[in-house]
């Protein structure tokens, strides 16, 4: 037991605070993902729902290619793809030196396009269930389509996927792991190599898990605090007046 209590230390002989900077980077690169994920989540969503043919068609190909692709594969592709197009664009340019593509961004651009893929499914989902009527009636009262969006139809629609996205966050949290894979130093990255040093799977990978557990308990508190604010004044249909 004192040989485990101090492998998990913090200091030169022990690896706490190595597993406590990859816990950082870890909940760093799915902070950073979030936004841009389901931002560009609700762009693809209201894509699917436009007039166009051809924006619809793009829309309905982006979700089934990046649903159905492997995430790890997708990592892969824009690590390795996106780093050999900007060498090739800066070789091009004629500019002196290179171009290093960050494992951070790269992840994070990855992880951006899968979650907005399977959000987007969230956001029309909970677009379709909002009343037609509702958006009529911003008109009547002369809102232009922008004005009706952000003060109409966006609050009720946060509502109304905030349980969808909170799955997809929980999901996020986990896929995570796989920027280990680049070289980025997170919490995966930090026990595996933990265990290749010390020969203890059990520890540290328990220790990871017990991290990722952490982050997934506080992140559902939080989501059932956050889905009972938006909650907050509104009465089911069909309730007793």
């Amino acid at each position: 037991m004192e040989r485990y209590l101090a492998l998990l230390s913090f200091g030169p002989d022990g690896w706490g605070d190595e597993l406590l900077a990859g816990a950082g980077v870890t909940i760093s690169i799915a902070l950073a993902t979030l936004p841009f994920g389901l931002t560009l989540g609700l762009l693809v969503a209201l894509a699917k729902r436009a007039r166009n043919p051809l924006l619809r068609g793009v829309a309905t190909l982006y979700t089934t290619v990046f649903r159905g692709v492997p995430e790890l594969l997708t990592l892969y592709v824009i690590y390795f793809g996106m780093q050999i197009l900007v060498q090739q664009f800066w070789s091009w340019t004629g500019l002196p030196g290179s171009v290093e593509f960050s494992p951070f961004i790269a992840g994070m651009v990855a992880l951006g396009v899968v979650l907005a893929a399977f959000s987007a499914e969230v956001w029309l989902g909970a677009l379709n269930a909002i009343q037609k009527g509702q958006r009529e009636a911003a008109a009547a009262l002369g809102l232009t389509r922008f004005q009706a969006f952000r003060l109409v139809v966006l609050p009720q629609l946060l509502r109304v996927a905030l349980p969808g996205l909170g799955n997809n966050w929980m999901v996020l949290l986990k896929e995570t792991s796989l920027v280990s894979v680049i070289t980025l130093q997170d919490t995966m990255f930090i026990a595996t190599r933990a265990n290749v040093v010390t020969k203890e799977p059990f520890l540290f990978f328990g220790a990871a898990a017990l991290i990722y557990l952490s982050f997934s308990v506080l992140s559902a508190w939080g989501l059932d605090r956050l889905e009972a604010r938006t909650h907050r004044g509104h009465r089911p249909r069909g309730a007793l007046r």
